[in-house]
């Protein structure tokens, strides 16, 4: 799995690609396909904005199924724990369809 991490309008932490690279790759334990994650971190500067003022939005390419999810939160490796958190899900519903269901219960009843 290849990771593009891109920041715009934000310095990134010493250690974000590190402790990204690692969250991301742990995700490869539901045996997904995916080829590649585009992380995208923005940094708006409008003072209303606030505690939301960094936004993290992961984006798969390639191969695999379309998934994105976004965080919002006061720093950066916040907003990307929120966005790995609903990553998560959708790689877990992913692979749940995945999964060979025999309904065998159902068949035996006709």
């Amino acid at each position: 799995m290849e990771i593009i991490i891109h920041a715009r309008h934000a310095t990134l932490a010493e250690d974000f690609r590190e402790i990204a690279t690692e969250k991301l790759q742990a995700l490869n334990r539901f045996s997904v396909l995916i080829e590649s994650i585009k992380v995208e971190v923005l940094l708006e500067e409008n003072p209303r904005h606030g505690k939301h003022a960094h936004q993290v939005t992961l984006t798969t390419h390639g191969a695999g199924p379309f998934l994105r999810a976004q965080g919002s939160s006061f720093n950066d490796l916040a907003a990307f724990d929120d966005a790995v958190k609903s990553f998560e899900l959708q790689i877990r519903k992913a692979h749940e369809k995945s999964k060979d269901v025999g309904h065998d219960s159902l068949r035996k009843r006709a």
